[in-house]
């Protein structure tokens, strides 16, 4: 038996910079998106079984349990998220100082955190 061929596909796909962008900042926003549905969902189920049967302590445990596994699984991904939006974020100012020479000393960026001031 000889080994399948694949045929050799080389589409071309021209994306301009913020074409790139607005591309991962929306990849970014459906998976919240996505998110969001389950974390309802989540609610939803509590709601349900609580509703429809009396739990046994085992049985309320166990649902606690699923439930927090769960949500520790949506929580690792809302962190991902978070750094590659932080990730983009950095390109952009990267991007951004590249084409804005200023003679001026690179300062961090730094919040304005009225908590902070006296």
């Amino acid at each position: 038996m000889s080994m399948p061929t694949v045929p050799n596909i080389t589409p071309e796909i021209i994306l301009k910079r913020n074409e790139v962008l607005n591309l991962l900042l929306t990849s970014i926003a459906l998976e919240e998106i996505g998110l969001s549905h389950i974390i309802n969902t989540e609610g939803e189920k509590i709601q349900r079984i609580v509703k429809e049967q009396s739990l046994s302590l085992n049985d309320a445990l166990a649902l606690n349990n699923s439930v927090e596994r769960m949500l520790r699984n949506v929580i690792k991904t809302e962190m991902l998220l978070q750094f590659r939006l932080e990730d983009i974020i950095k390109l952009e100012q990267m991007h951004n100082h590249e084409h804005n020479h200023d003679d001026l000393p690179d300062t961090p960026d730094i919040p304005d955190l009225s908590c902070f001031k006296e």
